[in-house]
């Protein structure tokens, strides 16, 4: 694949993915890294009195490590001081390592939620935060820059060019001094959490250790075929959840993504919207923990937030899709709490990033501050603020979509009147009985993303059953 390697290594909205002994290949890996290494060299900014440093880590894919490695060396024969990883760590922890030791970007080898068959390359800022585009185009645009070279991976750790460090460790004294642990130290609640057998582990019990909290564990072991399913935080993926918290009694059901940085979770043997979450989070850490700013959502985030930051005089602030934007603001408000609608939940005081992991110690932090279980405390919170229903879906079109004007005309939808237009992203139509309907054209591919809510799941079902015929027009 040398010769074609400009063409097939292209970076998404969270870095690049491909097929594992496909695209994925550690000769483009090679050239990968080595652009990266021209891109630090060239043009990152200089910490100042700290050499050139990179944080690398991976999850538990087929051949992270490996991959990792590879990475690693390649860094090192540039000059460029490299941090490893001891173990498979979440996104979160290799983000919080970057930061922690000064380095000027951290590179994890992950597909996050992506079927098993896929390895990936995310670069993350001296922040922590994800690359934004003028980062990984320059990085594309390096790509053939310089001639590939590398060092004997072993030798480099022997000479101290690349140092394997316990980042886990650092990461979980970090997260069990962010949450109130003397609080729930005493608390009873019964919590069970889906790893989907991703780079969380054992952390949500390691962090929990010497508390009274009873934590249940389900699919923690490494298993890089993620047993036959995919690791996304997804109802359709969460069977044996749905079925074991249907049966037992539990207070809360957590789930995370393959490389931990999104959360789901299931009550009672029913699937809670990511919107949901985001708004527990935010009442939690602004009623609870006192925390001043704004809340942020995407343009396809649930009315629910619009109503609680009005009800609360907080300011609200709404984002295109995707969590690079919620970081930005992140970095330059007073932010309480910021989410996106595929369990992305960024936090203050921390990282401008997603932590899944963090998100549920929050969330039965709030159980603890609040006396109650998940199903009484959101249903608290639906009543005062609005239960709404959300849902997504897409449709693979015979070519790309060329324009949305046609959607911006309509002024009814379904015998609602339209009663605002947003379209800084796709197309978001609100509708006079507080339900609203969105589309976005895929960039990359013919496929138009349709989202929609309202105040019941027919409704809600039949918008989208709208958007799918409005496809066929455009």
């Amino acid at each position: 694949m040398s010769k074609n390697y400009k063409e097939v290594i292209k970076f998404g909205t969270d870095g690049w993915r491909a097929i594992i002994a496909d695209t994925f290949t550690f000769e483009n890996l090679s050239y990968l890294a080595q652009a990266l290494a021209v891109w630090v060299k060239r043009d990152a900014v200089r910490i100042p009195g700290e050499p050139l440093r990179v944080a690398v880590g991976y999850d538990n894919r087929f051949l992270s490590r490996d991959f990792a490695e590879t990475t690693s060396a390649i860094l090192a024969a540039n000059g460029i001081d490299v941090l490893l990883s001891s173990a498979s760590l979440p996104t979160p922890a290799l983000s919080l390592a970057t930061r922690d030791h000064k380095c000027v970007c951290g590179v994890v080898i992950t597909a996050s939620h992506n079927p098993a068959e896929y390895n990936g390359f995310k670069i993350k800022t001296a922040e922590g935060g994800g690359a934004g585009k003028n980062i990984t185009d320059a990085v594309e645009n390096y790509l053939g820059a310089e001639d590939v070279v590398t060092l004997d991976y072993k030798k480099a750790v022997v000479d101290g060019k690349i140092k394997v460090l316990d980042f886990k460790k650092d990461y979980l004294k970090f997260i069990r001094s962010y949450i109130n642990l003397k609080k729930i130290k005493t608390a009873k609640f019964r919590v069970i959490q889906d790893v989907m057998h991703g780079s969380g582990g054992r952390l949500l019990e390691e962090a929990l250790k010497g508390t009274a909290i009873r934590v249940e564990l389900l699919r923690a072991d490494v298993n890089p075929g993620f047993g036959g399913s995919r690791p996304e935080p997804l109802a359709q993926y969460l069977g044996e959840l749905v079925a074991i918290t249907k049966k037992g009694k539990y207070d809360l059901g957590l789930v995370l993504d393959g490389d931990a940085d999104r959360i789901a979770v299931v009550l009672n043997g029913q699937f809670v919207s990511p919107q949901k979450i985001l708004a527990l989070l935010a009442l939690h850490l602004w009623k609870n923990r006192g925390i001043k700013g704004g809340i942020v959502k995407t343009i396809c985030g649930t009315t629910m937030i619009d109503n609680l930051c009005k009800a609360n005089g907080i300011q609200m602030y709404e984002t295109p899709v995707g969590f690079k934007y919620i970081s930005d603001l992140m970095l330059t408000k007073d932010i309480i709490a910021g989410g996106e609608e595929a369990g992305g939940m960024g936090m203050p005081n921390y990282i401008p990033e997603r932590d899944g992991i963090l998100a549920g110690l929050l969330l039965l932090e709030m159980m603890v501050y609040e006396k109650k279980n998940m199903v009484k405390i959101l249903a608290k919170m639906e009543k005062k603020y609005g239960h709404y229903y959300y849902n997504k879906t897409s449709i693979s079109l015979k070519g790309m979509v060329k324009t949305l004007d046609p959607v911006k005309k309509l002024g009814t939808v379904l015998g609602k009147k339209v009663i605002g237009i947003k379209d800084y992203d796709g197309v978001k139509l609100e509708l006079a009985d507080d339900s609203w309907i969105m589309v976005r054209a895929s960039g990359t591919e013919p496929i138009l993303r349709a989202y929609a809510e309202s105040k019941s799941p027919k409704r809600t079902k039949e918008l989208l059953d709208f958007a799918l015929d409005l496809a066929k027009t455009l």
